[in-house]
């Protein structure tokens, strides 16, 4: 792995670094999921403006990550510490709702790094599984996943009219989840 890769959690006062990063990440990867108009929305008043990371990084349940590489934030990671998955509500879950990598550094092993990150978070939080959502066009994303040990729980749709600006061959999406104990095992064999 590059040593050159730093993951720091951050707080409320990197709202704006967060944000310049998000939608620069965002663009490289998902402008193609969009009609006119529907990425400078979903960028600059849904997911990614200031005011609104500046919320989620003031709620406790969740923790975000950026990583740096040779002092570049080059990617970053949004992990929900307590949530819920459908069908396995008895399991104590923990989401990664968000993990996206700048392309001019794919393959430096920062994906495996803030993925580690959060098994490790899942491991000190007693967390039975973790899961997160992919989009069902992006095999090489699940793909990853399916390396490091998830598996397919369901597949579903983005809920209209929230998402009525994204093509409609988009708005699949995939759950992928990973017991906590398979990790462990993983690690000590």
């Amino acid at each position: 792995m590059d040593q050159q890769i730093i993951i720091s959690q951050i707080n409320t006062e990197h709202a704006a670094e967060l944000s310049a990063l998000a939608k620069n990440v965002y663009q490289q990867h998902y402008l193609h999921l969009w009609d006119i108009g529907g990425a400078d929305w979903y960028m600059n008043e849904y997911a990614y403006p200031e005011n609104v990371l500046q919320k989620e990084l003031e709620d406790s349940n969740n923790i975000y990550c950026i990583a740096y590489h040779k002092n570049k934030a080059v990617g970053y990671l949004k992990i929900k510490i307590y949530a819920t998955l459908k069908g396995f509500e008895q399991l104590n879950a923990l989401e990664v709702e968000r993990i996206y990598i700048d392309k001019t550094v794919t393959g430096k092993g920062i994906g495996k790094q803030l993925m580690q990150y959060v098994f490790d978070t899942a491991k000190q939080h007693k967390k039975d599984i973790v899961f997160l959502k992919a989009m069902d066009t992006s095999l090489d994303a699940i793909a990853f996943y399916g390396k490091l040990g998830f598996e397919f729980c369901e597949i579903f749709q983005l809920p209209m009219p929230a998402f009525k600006l994204m093509k409609k061959e988009f708005r699949g999406m995939v759950v992928l989840k990973k017991s906590i104990a398979t990790e462990t095992q993983n690690n000590t064999e």
